[in-house]
């Protein structure tokens, strides 16, 4: 990811309100994690407070990601996250000016339960990022928000380097994640409805 394109961005968001919410989106392997690390660096930087989540903090149990089948599309798609604690412990208590919120709540790499929390100074901007951002339920929670656009053969074969997953996304294995996201694409729309896209190819 272009360490001067995140300069730029950062530039763009340090004037955002007192307790702004930035989403960065994009498919799995789109490189979301590592552009949010950097933009919440360069923020820093320019003297704006960061509280740095991830949706991934927010996941369901297994029994119920699973509940519809280990290779439900639909599944993947609906019942990955936690979005009423992802509103109740993080995104509602920041907007609110809380001094403290919860980031985390899950850990589904172990499948059990992982409380994690930051202390929040009343400027901070919270750079959020994760896969699903821009769907109905959550979009509006967003000041700014940024989708990273990425082929998915692309982001597969970087999931393949990083996993140990298949690399070809039309693989049988790999239909539950692509399958899932292709829905929220073709549903959402993400690309139309961020303040920014990026072309990470």
């Amino acid at each position: 990811m272009n360490v001067l394109l995140a300069e730029d961005v950062a530039g763009r968001l340090v004037a955002l309100k007192d307790r702004a919410i930035v989403a960065v989106d994009g498919v799995d392997g789109a490189g979301k994690s590592t552009f949010a690390d950097v933009l919440a660096e360069h923020l820093e930087k320019l003297g704006r407070p960061i509280t740095r989540a991830s949706v991934d903090g927010f996941h369901n149990p297994a029994r119920v990601r699973y509940s519809r089948g280990r290779k439900s599309p639909e599944g993947f798609y609906l019942d990955s996250y936690d979005y009423v604690s992802l509103r109740e412990g993080l995104l509602d208590p920041f907007k609110n000016g809380h001094s403290q919120v919860i980031t985390s709540i899950y850990d589904h790499k172990i499948d059990d339960a992982k409380l994690s929390s930051a202390s929040v100074p009343p400027t901070a901007l919270l750079i959020l990022d994760g896969i699903f951002l821009h769907r109905d339920l959550l979009v509006s929670q967003w000041d700014f928000s940024i989708f990273i656009s990425v082929p998915f053969e692309i982001s597969y074969g970087r999931m393949a380097q990083r996993d140990g997953s298949d690399p070809d996304p039309y693989a049988p294995d790999s239909s539950r994640y692509y399958q899932g996201q292709l829905r929220y694409l073709h549903e959402c729309y993400p690309g139309t409805k961020a303040d920014l896209v990026i072309t990470n190819w």
